[in-house]
């Protein structure tokens, strides 16, 4: 039984105009459209997937009048990826390729569209270049460098500066396994736990509906274009 995540399924940004995202991250970067549909229960909102390999995707979501939210260098958006933006906000996104050969052909071909890319930089455990995005994204592209052997990449001293113990860290490098029942029952709504931001009676009244329930009702299993 799997207890913890294999990979990224998909990555969902948010664009002012879903065209534009599409247009970039199908030309620019290679990855092939390959879904685009009214988002599941979203009225006004449209989702597209464009593929990256079998099992993972890049998504673009686009939502009403998402374009008239202002964008803002350091609470929206970071910028670079040496520059802060606000907690809880993706501070830059990497891209992987296979070898040094294909983070250099990657290079070539987003200069070629005339978008300007920083690098090769070699950070020990990957090789990595560096660019922007539609609607001010920080994106990387790395490729995998010297294997990330914990006990030479898990700094003790940043482990201070995080407030990190020596034996929190050991924890945290081998989570255990989960050996309790299931199905498991939502638990009860606690203030100090994340919680997504629906308005919070309907949220209540959510995590009161039984998971079989959920699933029947939400689910859109079937694709938008017919057989």
């Amino acid at each position: 039984m799997t207890q913890q995540p294999d990979g990224i399924h998909h990555l969902a940004f948010m664009a002012g105009d879903i065209k534009k995202h599409i247009e970039f991250f199908s030309q620019v970067m290679g990855c092939p459209l390959v879904a685009l549909f009214d988002m599941h229960g979203v009225p006004g909102g449209l989702h597209a997937f464009l593929r990256m390999n079998d099992h993972s995707f890049f998504s673009i979501v686009q939502l009403p009048d998402v374009d008239k939210i202002p964008a803002e260098l350091g609470v929206t958006h970071a910028g670079s990826g040496a520059l802060p933006s606000a907690a809880g906000t993706l501070q830059h996104l990497a891209f992987r390729v296979p070898d040094d050969a294909g983070l250099i052909a990657m290079r070539d071909r987003i200069r070629s569209h005339g978008v300007n890319v920083i690098g090769p930089i070699d950070h020990g455990m990957c090789k990595s270049i560096y660019f922007a995005g539609p609607d001010q994204m920080t994106l990387e592209v790395a490729a995998p460098g010297s294997p990330l052997d914990p006990k030479k990449w898990i700094d003790p001293t940043t482990l201070a500066k995080a407030g990190i113990s020596a034996a929190e860290a050991a924890v945290y490098a081998a989570p255990p396994a989960y050996t309790g029942p299931s199905p498991l029952p939502q638990p009860e709504f606690d203030p100090a736990k994340p919680h997504m931001a629906y308005p919070r009676d309907v949220y209540l009244k959510m995590l009161k509906v039984p998971d079989e329930m959920i699933t029947a009702g939400a689910s859109y299993a079937e694709p938008p274009v017919p057989a």
